[in-house]
Protein backbone atom coordinates (compact mmCIF):
# COMPACT_ATOMS: atom_id res chain seq x y z
CA UNK A 1 0.00 0.00 0.00
CA UNK A 2 1.66 2.61 -1.02
CA UNK A 3 1.12 6.03 1.38
CA UNK A 4 2.80 9.28 2.16
CA UNK A 5 4.73 7.36 5.13
CA UNK A 6 8.20 8.83 4.48
CA UNK A 7 11.34 7.58 5.02
CA UNK A 8 12.54 9.84 7.73
CA UNK A 9 15.33 11.71 6.86
CA UNK A 10 13.94 12.45 3.88
CA UNK A 11 10.13 13.87 5.17
CA UNK A 12 11.25 17.64 4.85
CA UNK A 13 12.55 17.96 2.10
CA UNK A 14 9.95 15.71 0.30
CA UNK A 15 7.13 17.58 2.27
CA UNK A 16 8.65 20.91 0.44
CA UNK A 17 8.70 19.31 -3.21
CA UNK A 18 5.21 18.41 -3.01
CA UNK A 19 2.82 20.25 -0.78
CA UNK A 20 4.65 23.56 -0.45
CA UNK A 21 4.11 24.27 -4.35
CA UNK A 22 0.98 24.04 -6.09
CA UNK A 23 1.70 22.03 -8.95
CA UNK A 24 5.45 20.08 -9.86
CA UNK A 25 5.91 22.22 -12.78
CA UNK A 26 4.10 24.99 -14.43
CA UNK A 27 3.74 23.59 -17.82
CA UNK A 28 0.88 21.52 -17.02
CA UNK A 29 -2.44 20.68 -18.33
CA UNK A 30 -3.78 19.79 -14.59
CA UNK A 31 -3.25 22.84 -12.29
CA UNK A 32 -4.57 23.93 -9.01
CA UNK A 33 -8.42 23.40 -8.42
CA UNK A 34 -9.95 27.10 -7.38
CA UNK A 35 -12.30 26.34 -4.46
CA UNK A 36 -10.60 23.45 -3.38
CA UNK A 37 -12.58 21.41 -1.26
CA UNK A 38 -11.28 18.35 0.27
CA UNK A 39 -14.04 17.16 2.35
CA UNK A 40 -16.75 17.52 -0.22
CA UNK A 41 -14.49 15.76 -3.15
CA UNK A 42 -13.97 13.22 -0.72
CA UNK A 43 -17.48 12.99 -0.22
CA UNK A 44 -18.42 12.81 -4.18
CA UNK A 45 -16.03 9.87 -4.71
CA UNK A 46 -17.82 8.42 -1.72
CA UNK A 47 -21.08 8.50 -3.37
CA UNK A 48 -19.36 7.57 -6.54
CA UNK A 49 -18.77 4.00 -5.56
CA UNK A 50 -22.15 3.72 -3.63
CA UNK A 51 -24.44 0.93 -4.57
CA UNK A 52 -24.19 -1.15 -7.60
CA UNK A 53 -22.11 0.10 -10.27
CA UNK A 54 -19.44 3.12 -9.79
CA UNK A 55 -19.86 6.63 -11.63
CA UNK A 56 -16.58 6.44 -13.22
CA UNK A 57 -17.55 9.95 -14.85
CA UNK A 58 -17.67 11.49 -11.16
CA UNK A 59 -14.28 9.76 -10.58
CA UNK A 60 -12.79 11.07 -13.62
CA UNK A 61 -14.06 14.27 -12.74
CA UNK A 62 -12.92 15.21 -9.62
CA UNK A 63 -8.93 13.26 -9.74
CA UNK A 64 -8.62 14.45 -13.57
CA UNK A 65 -8.55 18.38 -12.38
CA UNK A 66 -6.56 18.03 -8.77
CA UNK A 67 -3.04 18.44 -8.29
CA UNK A 68 -1.20 16.10 -6.94
CA UNK A 69 -0.92 17.76 -3.55
CA UNK A 70 -4.74 17.88 -3.90
CA UNK A 71 -5.11 14.11 -4.03
CA UNK A 72 -3.09 13.90 -0.84
CA UNK A 73 -5.26 15.69 0.93
CA UNK A 74 -8.62 13.99 -0.46
CA UNK A 75 -6.86 10.81 0.30
CA UNK A 76 -6.44 12.04 4.00
CA UNK A 77 -10.20 12.93 3.81
CA UNK A 78 -11.71 9.87 2.67
CA UNK A 79 -9.64 8.38 5.41
CA UNK A 80 -10.85 10.50 8.22
CA UNK A 81 -14.17 10.44 7.01
CA UNK A 82 -14.66 6.53 6.36
CA UNK A 83 -11.75 5.22 8.21
CA UNK A 84 -10.95 3.29 4.53
CA UNK A 85 -7.42 3.89 2.17
CA UNK A 86 -9.26 5.82 -0.65
CA UNK A 87 -7.06 3.69 -3.36
CA UNK A 88 -8.10 0.08 -1.85
CA UNK A 89 -11.77 1.56 -2.25
CA UNK A 90 -10.77 2.62 -5.91
CA UNK A 91 -8.76 -0.38 -6.86
CA UNK A 92 -11.45 -3.26 -5.93
CA UNK A 93 -14.37 -0.62 -7.46
CA UNK A 94 -12.85 -0.17 -10.78
CA UNK A 95 -10.73 -2.12 -13.28
CA UNK A 96 -8.61 -2.70 -16.59
CA UNK A 97 -6.71 0.49 -17.76
CA UNK A 98 -8.93 3.06 -16.14
CA UNK A 99 -8.35 1.90 -13.02
CA UNK A 100 -4.41 1.67 -13.41
CA UNK A 101 -4.82 5.58 -14.87
CA UNK A 102 -7.16 6.51 -11.32
CA UNK A 103 -4.22 4.28 -9.08
CA UNK A 104 -1.34 6.35 -10.82
CA UNK A 105 -3.05 9.76 -9.81
CA UNK A 106 -3.14 9.10 -6.61
CA UNK A 107 0.46 8.68 -6.21
CA UNK A 108 2.48 11.07 -5.29
CA UNK A 109 5.37 11.42 -8.10
CA UNK A 110 8.47 9.76 -7.09
CA UNK A 111 5.82 6.89 -5.67
CA UNK A 112 4.83 6.55 -8.69
CA UNK A 113 8.38 6.19 -10.73
CA UNK A 114 9.17 3.34 -8.03
CA UNK A 115 5.64 1.36 -8.55
CA UNK A 116 6.05 1.45 -12.05
CA UNK A 117 10.01 0.82 -11.94
CA UNK A 118 8.62 -2.35 -9.54
CA UNK A 119 5.89 -3.47 -12.04
CA UNK A 120 7.94 -3.74 -14.73
CA UNK A 121 10.53 -6.01 -13.38
CA UNK A 122 7.76 -8.68 -11.55
CA UNK A 123 7.78 -12.18 -12.76
CA UNK A 124 8.80 -13.67 -15.60
CA UNK A 125 10.44 -11.14 -18.24
CA UNK A 126 11.58 -7.29 -17.96
CA UNK A 127 9.83 -4.55 -19.54
CA UNK A 128 13.09 -2.55 -20.05
CA UNK A 129 11.01 0.41 -22.06
CA UNK A 130 9.55 1.37 -18.70
CA UNK A 131 13.51 1.34 -16.76
CA UNK A 132 14.30 3.45 -20.05
CA UNK A 133 11.46 5.75 -19.53
CA UNK A 134 12.40 6.64 -16.09
CA UNK A 135 15.60 6.55 -15.95
CA UNK A 136 17.17 8.22 -18.52
CA UNK A 137 14.21 11.41 -18.43
CA UNK A 138 14.81 12.06 -14.68
CA UNK A 139 16.78 14.79 -12.88
CA UNK A 140 19.02 13.57 -10.10
CA UNK A 141 16.86 14.54 -7.18
CA UNK A 142 14.15 13.14 -8.93
CA UNK A 143 16.21 9.73 -8.63
CA UNK A 144 17.03 10.43 -5.63
CA UNK A 145 13.83 10.84 -4.47
CA UNK A 146 12.51 7.65 -6.25
CA UNK A 147 15.49 5.70 -4.94
CA UNK A 148 14.64 6.88 -1.07
CA UNK A 149 11.00 5.20 -1.66
CA UNK A 150 11.96 2.34 -3.61
CA UNK A 151 14.03 1.04 -0.41
CA UNK A 152 11.55 2.10 1.67
CA UNK A 153 8.19 0.51 0.27
CA UNK A 154 10.44 -2.83 -1.22
CA UNK A 155 13.02 -2.82 1.43
CA UNK A 156 15.89 -3.37 -1.80
CA UNK A 157 17.41 -0.57 -3.06
CA UNK A 158 16.23 -0.36 -6.67
CA UNK A 159 20.20 -0.77 -7.67
CA UNK A 160 19.60 -4.21 -6.25
CA UNK A 161 16.75 -4.86 -8.03
CA UNK A 162 17.97 -3.27 -11.56
CA UNK A 163 20.92 -5.69 -11.08
CA UNK A 164 19.40 -8.69 -10.72
CA UNK A 165 16.87 -7.86 -13.93
CA UNK A 166 19.49 -6.97 -16.69
CA UNK A 167 22.93 -7.54 -17.62
CA UNK A 168 25.90 -6.38 -19.49
CA UNK A 169 26.56 -2.98 -20.65
CA UNK A 170 22.79 -2.18 -20.60
CA UNK A 171 23.05 -2.89 -16.72
CA UNK A 172 26.09 -0.86 -15.69
CA UNK A 173 23.95 2.09 -17.79
CA UNK A 174 21.07 1.54 -15.76
CA UNK A 175 23.42 1.35 -12.42
CA UNK A 176 25.12 4.15 -13.67
CA UNK A 177 22.01 6.28 -13.83
CA UNK A 178 20.93 5.36 -10.42
CA UNK A 179 23.57 6.92 -8.87
CA UNK A 180 21.89 10.22 -9.52
CA UNK A 181 25.74 11.92 -10.44
CA UNK A 182 25.11 13.81 -13.23
CA UNK A 183 27.23 17.24 -13.59
CA UNK A 184 24.88 19.50 -12.93
CA UNK A 185 27.14 22.70 -14.23
CA UNK A 186 26.86 23.95 -17.18
CA UNK A 187 30.56 24.13 -17.99
CA UNK A 188 31.57 22.80 -21.07
CA UNK A 189 34.95 21.65 -21.27
CA UNK A 190 36.33 22.39 -24.52
CA UNK A 191 39.25 20.09 -24.65
CA UNK A 192 36.82 17.20 -24.27
CA UNK A 193 34.03 18.08 -26.67
CA UNK A 194 35.81 15.20 -28.77
CA UNK A 195 35.53 12.58 -26.43
CA UNK A 196 32.57 10.96 -28.38
CA UNK A 197 34.42 11.32 -31.54
CA UNK A 198 37.37 8.98 -30.06
CA UNK A 199 34.98 6.58 -28.80
CA UNK A 200 32.97 5.78 -31.51
CA UNK A 201 33.39 6.48 -35.11
CA UNK A 202 37.26 6.99 -35.05
CA UNK A 203 38.18 3.29 -33.97
CA UNK A 204 37.59 0.23 -34.29
CA UNK A 205 34.92 -1.36 -32.22
CA UNK A 206 32.88 1.02 -29.85
CA UNK A 207 34.51 1.67 -26.73
CA UNK A 208 31.39 1.43 -24.95
CA UNK A 209 32.29 2.14 -21.30
CA UNK A 210 33.90 5.51 -22.61
CA UNK A 211 30.08 6.14 -24.14
CA UNK A 212 28.57 5.64 -20.56
CA UNK A 213 30.88 7.35 -19.17
CA UNK A 214 30.02 10.44 -21.39
CA UNK A 215 26.83 10.25 -21.73
CA UNK A 216 26.19 9.50 -18.30
CA UNK A 217 27.95 11.91 -16.10
CA UNK A 218 28.59 14.91 -18.10
CA UNK A 219 26.41 17.95 -17.71
CA UNK A 220 24.19 18.70 -20.65
CA UNK A 221 25.61 21.57 -22.20
CA UNK A 222 28.98 19.83 -22.81
CA UNK A 223 27.00 17.28 -24.19
CA UNK A 224 25.46 18.97 -26.27
CA UNK A 225 28.77 20.47 -27.65
CA UNK A 226 30.07 17.20 -27.90
CA UNK A 227 27.34 16.40 -30.18
CA UNK A 228 27.95 18.96 -32.25
CA UNK A 229 31.09 18.48 -32.72
CA UNK A 230 30.94 14.69 -33.23
CA UNK A 231 28.67 16.17 -36.18
CA UNK A 232 31.16 18.26 -37.43
CA UNK A 233 34.01 15.70 -37.43
CA UNK A 234 32.09 12.53 -38.28
CA UNK A 235 29.38 14.29 -40.52
CA UNK A 236 26.88 11.96 -38.83
CA UNK A 237 24.16 12.74 -36.29
CA UNK A 238 25.29 10.81 -33.02
CA UNK A 239 21.51 9.28 -33.01
CA UNK A 240 22.43 7.74 -36.21
CA UNK A 241 25.85 6.10 -34.82
CA UNK A 242 24.43 4.75 -32.11
CA UNK A 243 21.86 2.99 -34.38
CA UNK A 244 24.75 1.55 -36.34
CA UNK A 245 27.37 1.05 -33.37
CA UNK A 246 24.98 -0.52 -30.59
CA UNK A 247 21.34 -3.15 -30.77
CA UNK A 248 19.24 -3.46 -28.62
CA UNK A 249 18.80 -2.16 -25.23
CA UNK A 250 21.84 -0.70 -25.29
CA UNK A 251 21.11 1.13 -28.14
CA UNK A 252 17.42 2.21 -26.68
CA UNK A 253 18.86 3.39 -23.78
CA UNK A 254 22.02 5.69 -24.98
CA UNK A 255 19.45 6.88 -27.84
CA UNK A 256 16.45 8.10 -25.05
CA UNK A 257 19.68 9.54 -23.26
CA UNK A 258 20.84 11.76 -25.87
CA UNK A 259 17.18 12.29 -26.53
CA UNK A 260 16.56 13.54 -23.25
CA UNK A 261 19.00 16.20 -23.65
CA UNK A 262 18.19 17.37 -26.42
CA UNK A 263 14.58 17.61 -26.00
CA UNK A 264 12.73 15.82 -23.12
CA UNK A 265 8.98 16.92 -24.26
CA UNK A 266 10.05 15.48 -27.87
CA UNK A 267 11.03 12.43 -26.50
CA UNK A 268 7.71 11.79 -24.55
CA UNK A 269 5.80 12.73 -27.88
CA UNK A 270 7.94 10.58 -29.52
CA UNK A 271 7.22 7.39 -27.40
CA UNK A 272 3.47 8.59 -26.65
CA UNK A 273 3.58 8.57 -30.78
CA UNK A 274 4.94 5.16 -31.03
CA UNK A 275 2.54 3.69 -28.07
CA UNK A 276 -0.24 3.93 -30.69
CA UNK A 277 0.17 3.87 -34.14
CA UNK A 278 0.05 0.81 -36.13
CA UNK A 279 -1.82 -2.15 -34.29
CA UNK A 280 -2.97 -2.34 -31.07
CA UNK A 281 -1.44 0.25 -27.84
CA UNK A 282 1.18 -0.07 -25.67
CA UNK A 283 -1.22 1.17 -22.78
CA UNK A 284 1.42 0.81 -20.29
CA UNK A 285 3.55 3.14 -22.08
CA UNK A 286 0.54 5.38 -22.89
CA UNK A 287 -0.76 5.82 -19.54
CA UNK A 288 3.09 6.20 -17.83
CA UNK A 289 3.64 9.42 -20.06
CA UNK A 290 -0.12 10.97 -19.28
CA UNK A 291 -0.20 10.24 -15.78
CA UNK A 292 3.67 11.32 -14.79
CA UNK A 293 3.98 14.46 -17.49
CA UNK A 294 0.65 15.72 -16.76
CA UNK A 295 1.34 18.08 -14.12
CA UNK A 296 4.88 19.05 -15.49
CA UNK A 297 5.35 19.59 -19.02
CA UNK A 298 1.98 18.16 -20.86
CA UNK A 299 2.10 21.45 -23.05
CA UNK A 300 5.12 21.08 -24.03
CA UNK A 301 4.78 17.60 -24.89
CA UNK A 302 1.56 18.64 -26.66
CA UNK A 303 3.47 21.12 -28.87
CA UNK A 304 6.37 19.06 -29.90
CA UNK A 305 3.48 15.89 -30.68
CA UNK A 306 1.57 18.47 -33.73
CA UNK A 307 5.44 19.57 -34.46
CA UNK A 308 6.52 16.18 -34.93
CA UNK A 309 3.52 14.14 -36.59
CA UNK A 310 1.06 17.26 -37.90
CA UNK A 311 -1.81 15.67 -35.85
CA UNK A 312 -2.92 16.67 -32.32
CA UNK A 313 -1.95 14.08 -29.78
CA UNK A 314 -5.17 14.75 -28.35
CA UNK A 315 -6.68 13.17 -31.57
CA UNK A 316 -4.42 10.34 -31.32
CA UNK A 317 -5.61 9.15 -27.74
CA UNK A 318 -9.50 9.81 -29.24
CA UNK A 319 -8.71 7.43 -32.09
CA UNK A 320 -7.00 4.70 -30.41
CA UNK A 321 -8.47 3.95 -26.82
CA UNK A 322 -12.55 3.87 -25.86
CA UNK A 323 -14.79 4.21 -22.54
CA UNK A 324 -13.67 5.65 -19.33
CA UNK A 325 -10.02 5.09 -20.04
CA UNK A 326 -10.38 6.90 -23.31
CA UNK A 327 -12.50 10.02 -21.45
CA UNK A 328 -9.67 10.50 -18.58
CA UNK A 329 -6.64 10.04 -20.70
CA UNK A 330 -8.20 13.49 -22.94
CA UNK A 331 -8.85 14.74 -19.81
CA UNK A 332 -5.03 14.57 -18.19
CA UNK A 333 -4.13 15.54 -22.18
CA UNK A 334 -6.39 18.56 -21.32
CA UNK A 335 -8.49 19.52 -24.50
CA UNK A 336 -6.93 19.81 -28.32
Amino acid sequence: NLTLQLPFPQTLNLMSVFFFHDQIGNRGTVTEAAGFDPEADAQKLRDAMKGAGTNEATITEVLAHRTIAQRQRIKEAFKQSVGKDLADELSSELSGNFRSVILGLLMLAPVYDAYELKTAMKGAGTEEACLIDILASRSNAEIRTINAFYKKEYEKSLEDAVSGDTSGMFKRVLVSLLTAGRDESDKVDEAQAVEIYEAGEARWGTDEVKFLTVLCVRNRNHLLRVFEEYQKISGKDIEESIKREMSGCLEDVFLAIVKCLRNKQAFFAERLYKSMKGLGTTDSVLIRIMVARAEIDMLDIKAEFLKMYGKTLYSFIKGDTSGDYRKILLELCGGE
